[in-house]
């Protein structure tokens, strides 16, 4: 039976914290199982807010020594930078060319990032292009996302439409996967988010990791006091790693009361210490020999670009912009 094309990414702006971890990250992990998988770092996507090289080149070894030691598996899953599949870019361009200023104006992750004062240039106004070109190169069916990147899939499905009509069929329509992850609560109660500054970041150990842990806000109720496991952000991310009978234990001396926030915050530090430890010496081992990691995108770069140049042959096929009297095939220059 043929497994599904899923295909996901994940934009190279930070380090990695647990809202990414419970939210993305293992259910990708968990996807190697129930597909034929293309995960990408979106770095061409990350150069609508990062301009600093040298910053970008760390964020984006960084994401992959997460993902690798997290139990991702490159011999399954094409695992690869975007911008090694130059093909992409193309496509957008050819995508751009059908697509209608009205579609990507009503984007709301556009008005979201003007909102939060981030420059609206032109990259970051046809991010959902690029991003409708990552999906669509690879035929995929499947893409994983959150409730607030379903609009992207819907305008992904509509610019294959607009491609399909204008020429021939030669995109399928991708569907999204929703996803039900936890909401992952930051130190300050939000949603856990690196534009909030309130992350927990996965791999953070020793003080860093008091430090963000300790920083959890919760209310003044005094340690004597009976307290709500429902309403406190300590318990709530303790829950995420907790088995049904911790959670009840703890809870427990939630109610009984005696039990001060301060002392839940050090058995939270043990849970995230502890899920993490093996995953944590395997970055260290990763991490001490960069080659592997820039072999293990390369190959990932060239099974994932095999498919887009199929896939792109088609699109000129169909386009005209390619043309087996050009002389093209055979290598030569153009013809006049």
């Amino acid at each position: 039976m043929k497994l599904p094309r899923i295909l996901s990414g994940v934009q190279p702006s930070g380090k990695l914290h647990l809202g990414n971890y419970f939210g993305a990250i293992r259910q990708h992990i968990a996807l190697q199982e129930e597909g034929e998988c293309f995960f990408f770092i979106a770095d061409l996507h990350a150069l609508t807010t990062i301009q600093d090289r040298a910053v970008l080149s760390q964020y984006v070894r960084d994401v992959a020594l997460d993902y690798l030691a997290l139990g991702l598996d490159p011999e399954r899953t094409a695992f690869f930078r975007q911008s090694d599949i130059p093909e992409v870019t193309e496509l957008a361009w050819i995508l751009s060319t059908v697509t209608g200023m009205g579609l990507l104006e009503r984007a709301h992750s556009y008005k979201d990032k003007l909102a939060r004062g981030i420059a609206p240039s032109v990259g970051l106004f046809t991010y959902p292009v690029l991003m409708a070109a990552d999906i669509l190169i690879y035929k995929s069916e499947l893409v994983p996302v959150g409730q607030d990147q379903v609009q992207h899939i819907e305008m992904t499905r509509d610019m294959a439409g607009y491609f399909n009509q204008a020429y021939r069929k030669v995109f399928p329509m991708p569907e999204a996967r929703l996803d039900r992850a936890p909401t992952v609560p930051g130190t300050d109660g939000k949603k856990m988010s690196k534009s909030y500054g309130n992350t927990i970041e996965i791999f953070a150990e020793g003080k860093a990791l008091r430090s963000a842990v300790m920083g959890v806000v919760t209310d003044s109720t005094p340690v004597e006091a009976p307290k709500d496991p429902g309403r406190d952000n300590v318990f709530a991310l303790y829950a995420l790693f907790a088995t049904a009978d911790e959670k009840e234990t703890l809870a427990a001396r939630y109610r009984a009361g005696g039990l001060g926030y301060g002392d839940a915050k050090k058995l939270l530090i043990e849970k995230i210490d502890g899920h993490f430890a093996r995953a944590r010496e395997t970055r260290r081992r990763l991490a001490a020999d960069p080659r592997v990691v820039d072999a293990t995108l390369a190959r990932g770069a060239e099974r994932a670009r095999a498919v887009a140049l199929e896939t792109m042959a088609e699109v000129r096929e169909a386009t005209g912009l390619t043309a087996p009297s050009l002389g093209r095939e055979s290598g030569g220059p153009p013809r006049a």
